[in-house]
């Protein structure tokens, strides 16, 4: 037989003593009830209505461990349902690093764009300095729709790169009121629990 598990003592040590309210007391005395009752020389009417008493003691246990059962599989779909929304948070965060890497070589192109226009201009500007000529007003030209390109490239690449920093804003805001959602769920929950027990006792 294999070593019991923690999981496994904690849960059979919730099926006896139920909710707390003192489940595993109800056993024993159920038990020194039946006890008594089978040595008892008492009249049929006394023993019947012990027989009663214990009915409904055994049955308010099984009422508390179905309970407790309901209680443990809800929690277990509430950790599975976490641990998917974790995944996903991990794998949204994994996208975003790979954004923003994207963006960064997005910045670096746009760099070389506008280094490649400055020298252009450059260019452009000692070429006017020299005399007319036919090829040069070619070379001009070209030099023109090289550059309309290149403005072209660069204002498509900084519209994209303040669309990926919307989003990387946007996916960072969504992470952090998920982690929030986590945890008032968690301090929910304690709360619950620390409500019910005092109440629980009092029974």
């Amino acid at each position: 037989m294999g070593a019991v598990t923690d999981d496994e003592v904690i849960r059979k040590r919730l099926l006896i003593d139920g909710d707390g309210a003192g489940d595993d007391r109800r056993i024993n005395v159920l038990l020194k009830s039946f006890t008594k009752w089978c040595n008892s020389p008492g009249s049929p009417e006394e023993g019947f209505t012990q027989y009663q008493r214990m009915l409904g003691t055994l049955a308010q246990c099984e009422f508390s461990m179905g309970k407790t059962l309901m209680v443990y599989d809800m929690n277990l779909r509430e950790m599975e349902n976490y641990e998917k929304i974790y995944t996903n948070i991990e794998q949204n965060i994994t996208s975003a690093h790979e954004k923003i890497a994207e963006c960064k070589k997005e910045i670096l192109r746009a760099k070389r764009v506008r280094k490649n226009r400055q020298e252009y201009d450059a260019l452009a500007k000692v070429i006017q300095q020299h005399p007319d000529r036919h090829e040069t007003l070619k070379q001009l030209e070209a030099l023109d729709k090289e550059l309309q390109q290149l403005s072209h490239i660069k204002e498509n690449v900084d519209a994209k790169l303040e669309l990926r920093k919307k989003q990387f804003h946007v996916l960072l805001s969504t992470i952090q009121e998920l982690q929030q959602t986590l945890e008032n769920d968690e301090k929910s929950d304690n709360d619950d629990n620390n409500q019910e027990s005092p109440a629980e006792n009092g029974e």
